[in-house]
């Protein structure tokens, strides 16, 4: 497999899609950039890990073809039957490489789109017509969400044939939240018990929005409500002048990037999530399957698991005073947000279950190399 960045997020669902394949038919790699989180957890695994020197997280002309040249050495000292690509830019340069060297399936999955609404027009249709000439080279598309896969045959990226909806696997020791579990997680981010915590997951990066967070706590005007920001990235020291200087700091906590995240859930009293474009978060299925209401944006295959005032409340992107409202609703209205909570856990079923991802994933590797001139090798040998 290759991803951009072995970190949670599509680095979590690249490594969990690769725990879920039967160990005899699959021998897998990982190759990513170098100083993902998720490394020594890859190794314990038994997985075979690579970093890529060359591979940067952001557009680089300079380290970019370097990237794809080193790829290509890596992938030529084994002969591999499949590449499965995950996230924007290794979606690029592993696909590439893979063609080059005759790689004989490539799969990719869309986590996300890189090219959204809020973008500048130019360059999201530069963004989507690179999206349309790597499709003629790659075998099979899976998706994180119905609306995903629909926006990828909406946009001419891919063929309907071509692309499966699938459900990425979510951790399997998430404590539900109890009075007892509370208490420990709200001791281990360090809030004080009687506050209400907004609690969300996901890098400090644009997609997710975190300064419409800030605004949104902000327009609640509470000094009862506390956020707590589980996640690391390139905003970071941003939000944190951000935070300084609206005089929020007594409201706010960013823990980093965190590996206890199941433990921490417990302690939330609402999940919120402020993104401007997004897949399917696992974060969110996580905090439903913890049992913590959900408020979210309603954005691309969001709403698929959100269903507004069933299982969660959703509100429009970039609206960060009617994110505000939504979550002082739920703070305020603890009985519809078990109500929503529980409507969450009865529709999320196992679909998110490891045993289920391992399937999906058997199948479309094997319809992808059904259609493959070369003769498969056994056990598989798979880039994830």
């Amino acid at each position: 497999m290759v991803v951009t960045r072995f970190i949670a997020g599509a680095g979590g669902v690249a490594l969990r899609g690769a725990m879920a394949l039967d160990p005899n038919q699959y021998s897998v790699t990982i190759f990513s950039a170098p100083g993902g989180s998720l490394f020594a957890e890859a190794e314990k695994a038994g997985f075979k890990v690579v970093r890529l020197k060359h591979m940067r997280p952001e557009l680089s002309l300079r380290e970019d073809p370097s990237a794809l040249r080193e790829l290509q050495g890596e992938l030529r000292k084994a002969e591999f039957d499949i590449v499965h690509t995950h996230s924007a830019k290794a979606g690029v340069l592993g696909r590439l490489a893979a063609y080059r060297v005759g790689v004989p399936a490539i799969v990719h999955t869309f986590h996300g789109f890189p090219f959204h609404d809020f973008q500048f027009a130019p360059r999201r249709a530069a963004y989507i017509a690179i999206e349309r000439r790597l499709g003629r080279i790659t075998d099979q598309f899976l998706a994180v969400g119905g609306a995903v896969a629909a926006q990828a045959i909406s946009l001419r990226i891919t063929p309907a044939e071509r692309v499966r909806t699938i459900a990425s696997a979510i951790e399997v020791n998430i404590l539900p939240t109890s009075p007892s579990n509370r208490a420990a997680a709200r001791r281990l981010m360090g809030v004080p018990e009687g506050a209400r915590v907004v609690g969300t997951v996901g890098r400090l990066a644009p997609q997710k929005a975190p300064q419409d967070m800030v605004a949104a706590i902000e327009s609640m005007n509470r000094p009862d409500v506390f956020c707590v920001w589980v996640g690391d990235g390139p905003m970071r020291q941003e939000i944190a002048r951000l935070i300084e200087r609206r005089r929020m700091s007594k409201q706010f906590l960013l823990l980093g990037e965190r590996t206890d995240v199941a433990a921490l859930l417990p302690g939330f009293d609402i999940f919120a999530l402020a993104s401007h474009y997004e897949g399917l978060p696992c974060s969110i299925v996580e905090a439903m399957t913890c049992g913590v209401p959900v408020v979210a944006t309603a954005v691309n295959a969001v709403p698929e698991v959100v269903v507004p005032g069933r299982t969660g409340l959703l509100v429009p992107p970039a609206a960060p005073a009617l994110l505000g409202k939504a979550m002082a609703y739920l703070l305020d209205h603890p009985a519809e947000g078990s109500r929503m909570s529980l409507a969450a856990r009865t529709q999320l079923g196992d679909r998110f279950h490891p045993e289920v991802l391992g399937r999906d994933l058997a199948e479309i590797y094997e319809l992808a190399l059904t259609n493959s001139a070369r003769l498969v090798r056994n056990p598989l040998r798979l880039v994830a």
